[in-house]
């Protein structure tokens, strides 16, 4: 009996290494898996490193961006500003001209007649015109 508990013994250990054998395959086929999704991993994580670092790059580039078109705009802002300022002292200056000539032209037509001479409207466009340099020298320091 001795001879065949050794062999059952001996089929037994058969069967467990086989088993053994068969479980250590599939393990070695989950590695390889591993292993390969480990290597796909890493090369996701390399593109995403790349992918970050243009996108840093871009974010750099636009801050400078803005940063160029603030100033510009700024300027352009300030330099608009002075024009519109500038552009409303020339209006009231016109209104003032306009006033004055209108008023020059109501005075000349109280002279009696309802159509003045043509020297009365000489002399009204030279009194005008002397009024409009003595304006622009007042007002914009220059002399026509």
């Amino acid at each position: 009996m001795t001879d065949g508990m050794g062999l059952i013994i001996e089929g037994l250990v058969a069967i467990l290494l086989m088993l053994t054998i068969v479980y250590c395959i599939l393990l070695n086929r989950r590695l390889k898996l591993l292993r390969a999704d480990e290597d796909a991993l890493r090369a996701t994580i390399a593109e995403l490193v790349t992918a970050t670092e243009i996108a840093e790059r871009a974010i750099a580039g636009l801050k400078i961006t803005a940063r160029e078109c603030d100033v510009g705009l700024g300027e352009r802002l300030a330099r608009a500003e002075r024009l519109c300022a500038d552009l409303d002292r020339r209006l009231a200056a016109g209104q003032d001209v306009v006033g004055h000539l209108s008023q020059i032209a109501v005075a000349g037509r109280r002279g009696g007649e309802p159509n003045p001479p043509v020297q009365d409207a000489k002399a009204i466009a030279a009194a005008a015109q002397a009024f409009a340099e003595r304006l622009r020298t007042k007002v914009f320091g220059l002399a026509a």
